[in-house]
């Protein structure tokens, strides 16, 4: 089915005077809150965020915040709940709004105010501050003072997080110093407790320990030999009762005795101790013993005989050589338990000296740390690390950034063009009068062989334009003035379009922007 250009134009044409109200309607209703909003300035300053002066080679900073988290925390702080009254009741801006609740100025400042850096590039970046008041002093005036606050606070971030660092390290250098004293302690304590089973001297301890089981082995062959000997001088003596053996040292009874004792032993080969022979011997030999010992004694008088001359000198060196003995014993028993308890005094001195070690790496390595945080922190003091400086300060605007009138104005004639096409859409589709021969054919089913145009009265043209005159007279009057009284008697603009744009989700499109936002 062609397409009826002529009947659809028919159609505009007789609803233009209701497309020309609303239309009308709109746009004035655009203008008057236009004109009615206040005026709003927003003064910019700008800032440069600048990476270190210092290349991180040669000196680093201790503050690795980038610059999207320190931006961040900037303004976390400036628009505390504080800040913000405070900076409200300085400069005076709800002076004139005696209604204003803490809450509502605070949401207000946080609106007003705008933080913006976009993505930094190569570590720098631009920051754009603004503020937007009712008269452009205002507006200049409470930028630079935010403008300062970030300043303010960049500084005192950076300088607070370098010497928190500086005083970390130096805490930890001393506790590590005081911790590497007491581990020393220990040690020497251990070593003090343990001097004669450390590992250090171990092979001497055996080189001691051999050496006196070698001198041990000897002792006990010479009390052997010292012992034997004592036997042997006591077996002579008692046999002969005389040490010596040499003619000119005998008397003829000693002699006769020691012929006597060798005959005796003689026949004690062939003969048995029962022989008679044997017994006379036996009591010759018992005869002449006791009248050598007569002969000794009276020759020795009262001073000591050479057989006991010797063996009291014999005993003294068998108890020399025993006492000797007893501590060589003794001095063994100790170099054994050293030796025995040397490898787990090597295990616990070499866990104390372990420990000290590692102590002694953090140490020093807190140490580097020490000196890295000293020179961040003179980075800091100094401005040479990350820093954000003034571009440009604010001045007072010469022209309002809000609103914008062409546009209110424009968006109050699309509107009204909008709700127009749209009546007229719904008007069509409710009327269902048969005006075409087409939509005659499709309803009743029949083809008619011509049509009779409708022809409208000259009262009923009159009267229907005359109404429509009337109509849109007083939509322009009346629409125009009940505007100034909803402004004037219940609420301002400013306050309506506040409204409006919280109702549909702008409220926030003045607000702070985070940094790294591309907006």
């Amino acid at each position: 089915m062609s397409l009826d250009l002529r009947h659809y134009l028919n159609l505009f044409l007789r609803r233009l005077p209701y497309v020309i109200l609303i239309t009308a309607a709109c746009t004035t209703v655009g203008i008057v809150f236009a004109f009615a909003i206040p005026p709003v300035f927003r003064a910019e300053a700008r800032l440069l965020f600048e990476n270190a002066q210092i290349p991180d080679e040669l000196a680093a900073s201790t503050v690795e915040a980038s610059a999207d988290e320190n931006l961040l925390a900037i303004q976390q702080r400036i628009l505390t709940r504080e800040n913000l009254l405070a900076m409200a009741e300085d400069f005076q801006i709800y002076a004139e709004t005696k209604d204003a609740t803490p809450e509502v100025i605070v949401e207000e400042m946080r609106y007003r105010i705008g933080i913006n850096m976009p993505r930094p590039e190569g570590g720098t970046g631009v920051i754009t501050v603004s503020f937007s008041a009712p008269n452009p002093e205002l507006s200049a005036v409470v930028t630079n003072a935010v403008v300062e606050q970030i300043l303010a606070q960049n500084v005192k971030i950076r300088t607070d997080a370098s010497g928190n660092t500086l005083e970390f390290f130096e805490q930890e250098v001393r506790r590590l110093s005081e911790e590497m004293v007491a581990q020393n302690a220990r040690i020497l304590e251990f070593e003090t407790a343990n001097r004669d089973a450390l590992p250090e001297s171990l092979s001497y301890r055996r080189s001691q320990q051999t050496a006196l089981q070698e001198r041990l082995l000897q002792v006990d062959r010479e009390l052997a030999s010292l012992r034997d000997r004592r036997q042997r001088l006591a077996d002579l003596y008692d046999r002969t009762g005389r040490l010596a053996t040499a003619i000119g040292d005998v008397t003829p009874e000693q002699a006769q005795l020691e012929l006597l004792r060798q005959e005796l032993a003689s026949a004690l080969v062939i003969l048995s101790p029962t022989n008679p022979r044997v017994r006379a011997l036996q009591t010759q030999v018992a005869a002449l013993e006791e009248a050598v010992k007569e002969q000794l004694g009276a020759a020795g008088g009262g001073s000591l005989s050479s057989f006991d001359v010797q063996m009291l000198d014999i005993d003294g060196q068998i108890e020399y050589l025993a006492e000797q003995k007893q501590q060589i014993e003794t001095d063994l028993a100790k170099i054994e338990a050293s030796i025995q308890a040397t490898p787990g005094n090597s295990m616990t001195l070499g866990t104390l000296t372990s420990d000290y070690e590692n102590l002694r790496v953090q140490y020093d390595q807190a140490v580097a740390s020490l000196a890295n945080a000293r020179m961040g922190d003179r980075i800091e003091m100094t401005d040479r690390g990350q820093r954000i400086s003034v571009i440009e300060l604010a001045v007072p605007p010469a022209y309002r950034s809000e609103p914008n009138r062409k546009l209110l104005a424009l968006t109050g004639f699309g509107v009204g063009a909008l709700l127009s096409a749209l009546m007229i859409t719904v008007l069509e589709a409710l009327n269902s009068t048969i005006r075409r021969p087409s939509e005659m054919v499709r309803a009743l089913g029949i083809t008619p062989f011509g049509t009779i145009p409708f022809h409208e009265s000259k009262l009923a043209k009159k009267t229907r334009r005359r109404w429509q005159i009337w109509t849109a007279v007083g939509a322009l009057v009346v629409l125009p003035l009940g505007i100034f009284a909803l402004v004037t008697l219940v609420m301002p603009m400013d306050a309506v379009f506040a409204a409006l744009t919280k109702m549909l989700g702008m409220a926030d499109a003045g607000a702070t922007t985070l940094p790294g936002s591309s907006e």
